[in-house]
Order: structure tokens, then sequence, then C-alpha cells
């Protein structure tokens, strides 16, 4: 299983990127999805997850500024980030959960994608 993450790179402050993670070469489905993020120098913390029933979740520091979104025919986690601020720069991991049944069989991450929020 691969997940594959898109889209980093440089925004001023204010501005607005958006992050896609496909995931591939699983047998099974996805359940929850998700973003996290970590800066240098500090602990890896959630962005957003969103499970294929669409049920989100957010980090406290992005509500509001983040989206997260899917298709579930693609495999593909979307992060729309707006209002972006400095402190938001760091890499980010893409998630998942391969299921079956129910059943989570194994959690992956994806290579991560550097985000650099900077006048």
């Amino acid at each position: 299983v691969q997940l594959q993450a898109s889209g980093g790179g440089m925004a001023h402050p204010g501005g607005s990127l958006r992050l896609s993670c496909a995931a591939s070469g699983s047998m099974f489905s996805f359940n929850a999805m998700g973003w996290y993020r970590q800066a240098p120098g500090k602990e890896r913390e959630l962005v957003a997850t969103i499970t294929d029933g669409g049920s989100t979740s957010y980090g406290d520091s992005v509500k509001d500024r983040f989206t997260i979104s899917r298709d579930n025919s693609k495999n593909t986690v979307y992060l729309h980030m707006h209002s972006l601020k400095p402190e938001d720069s760091a890499v980010y991991y893409c998630n998942a959960d391969e299921e079956l049944g129910g059943i989570v069989l194994k959690n992956y991450w994806g290579q991560g994608t550097l985000v650099t929020v900077s006048s």
C-alpha cells in the first residue's frame, strides 16, 4: 500500500494551498483518512481526519480555516488550507486506516509534503 501525497509548497500568510493524498495498492477499503503535521522541534499533531462516510474532525488550531474532503472512488483525500499562518509551516503527512468489515487491518503513513508559509 502506498500513500502518495502532493500539493505542498510555499504560500504567503493569508494564502491558500491544497494537499492531495492518493492511496493505492490495497485489496481492501480505507476507512479513516487524514492529515497530520510536524514542525521542527515539535511533536506530530492531528490536522484533520475524515471517514468514508464523511464524518470529519479537526485540530483546534486549524478549525474554520482548513477543510478536509475525500473522493472514495479514487481513495483520495484532500486538505484545503485557507488563511494560512506562518505557524502552519510543517511537514504534512497523509494517514489512512485500511479496513475490512469494520476492523482496521493496518495504519499507513505517506512520505510527507512540506508546507512553508512565509512572507
